[in-house]
């Protein structure tokens, strides 16, 4: 098992205070100090957590000495920064997703993380759970065949606010970046794992999708890619419409269908998939059970697997896959005409 893991978290937002209450389930993590650009923010954050540290910044919890590795979860525009400075310090990474606005910034973030000898992995906490194991180990088994099509959707409701961040373009809004790269990377995952790799590389890519006028970001787009061996993959994403999050996975023999793709156990809870084989009565229905463990615990314990290694990439979230994510969806901003500058 590898040895506990001393983390400071940068910013103190929903997904921070998630990642801190999964934290204790880990095996390996022990939250020590937290940062935000206000003193009192950060007190208030760490007095739910016993011995907490609080920093009246973000540098603060960079500069702490018992701090191993750093979570950093601000809105997109303050990843590159944050995770570079991290970097420097010698600080291990893990950095809430989309690593960057763009392909430019995430080369930028992977090269400090090899220039200073740290981990990095952009934090698609899906891809630890359980859940998602059971289909690559579907996949790959051949339950459903060859793989021809993903489909892969991820959409919200959100009351419309120029203001909110997920529509305010300086905070990086527009839900290709905040929603499309789930879509995003499940795919390249799920293709990967039908070709016996963990990720696969698009050979084609087509998008589009809706801006908003007064505000310049995305509120709903699609895109149609193709991997090698012919699978095709669709993915949508939207920020002002409902629709499923799902994922379906369509084989020469089969299917398997994924009601909860992205965020899987985030309470702790059980899943369920179901599998559709060609010629059985009946689909079934598989479930995964509620390991008592939030769903953020397994990728703190991936890094920290990976430390223990002596590793500065996690298997599943390597730098070529992040780089590779970064690339696809500064394509799906283009084709939707979207540019952070």
């Amino acid at each position: 098992m590898a040895k506990k893991l001393n983390w400071g978290i940068i910013t103190t937002g929903w997904i921070a205070g998630k990642f801190a209450g999964d934290l204790p389930q880990s095996h390996t993590g022990r939250l020590v100090a937290v940062g935000a650009r206000q003193l009192a923010d950060a007190e208030k954050f760490a007095a739910d957590f016993s011995g907490v540290r609080a920093h009246g910044s973000y540098q603060g919890v960079l500069d702490d000495p018992a701090v191993e590795a750093v979570y950093i979860a601000p809105p997109h525009p303050w990843h590159a920064e944050w995770a570079i400075k991290a970097a420097q310090a010698g600080k291990h990474i893990l950095c809430e997703k989309p690593l960057t606005l763009r392909l430019a910034d995430t080369q930028r973030v992977v090269a400090a993380a090899r220039q200073h000898d740290v981990l990095l992995m952009e934090a698609f906490m899906y891809r630890f759970h359980p859940q998602t194991r059971k289909i690559v180990e579907l996949v790959q088994a051949g339950a459903i065949g060859d793989v021809q099509l993903i489909r892969a959707s991820f959409n919200v409701l959100c009351p419309f606010n120029p203001e909110h961040r997920m529509f305010k373009k300086s905070l990086g809004g527009g839900a290709i970046l905040d929603l499309g790269c789930y879509p995003v990377s499940y795919s390249r995952h799920i293709a990967g794992a039908a070709l016996g790799a963990e990720f696969a590389e698009p050979v084609k890519f087509h998008g589009t999708g809706h801006v908003n006028p007064a505000t310049g970001t995305d509120e709903f787009a699609t895109a149609v890619v193709e991997y090698p061996g012919g699978i095709i993959a669709e993915l949508s994403c939207g920020s002002t419409w409902l629709n499923d999050n799902a994922v379906e996975i369509h084989g020469t023999r089969g299917w398997i269908q994924v009601p909860n793709p992205f965020t899987p156990g985030l309470a702790g809870q059980a899943e369920k998939i179901v599998l559709h084989r060609r010629g059985a009565e009946t689909p079934e229905e598989i479930v995964i059970p509620s390991p008592g463990r939030g769903l953020y615990a397994y990728e703190a314990d991936a890094v920290a697997a990976a430390l223990e290694r002596g590793a500065r990439e996690v298997p599943l979230a390597t730098w070529t896959d992040t780089i590779g994510t970064a690339r696809m969806l500064d394509a799906w901003l283009e084709a939707a005409g979207v540019s952070y500058g």
